[in-house]
């Protein structure tokens, strides 16, 4: 189970308006304790990017990032925690 700590999101620009629908990028601070293969003493983040079109949000892609350095961690989660993840963020899209 994941445990979300804190995020924020914006709205991601589409310059050529060739993209449908609109999209959006959630940086999410993760709680992950030490015996978690995700652990890594200076933090888990989660950047995500959702597409949001005719009332259906779809996770498009998330990264697992070291959250003081950014450097981008080679883990993807289990399906269950994707699942999380892709929940989270359709509750927490902007109005």
């Amino acid at each position: 189970m994941l445990i979300f700590t804190s995020y924020t999101v914006e709205d991601v620009k589409d310059p050529f308006g060739i993209l449908s629908g609109k999209r959006y990028e959630f940086m999410i601070n993760l709680d992950i304790p030490e015996e978690d293969e995700l652990f890594e003493e200076n933090g888990v983040s989660v950047r995500a990017v959702v597409k949001a079109e005719a009332g259906e949000a779809v996770l498009v892609t998330y990264d697992l990032l070291e959250t003081t350095t950014g450097r981008l961690l080679e883990f993807d989660l289990e399906d269950e925690e994707e699942a999380e993840l892709a929940q989270f963020c359709k509750e927490h899209l902007p109005e």
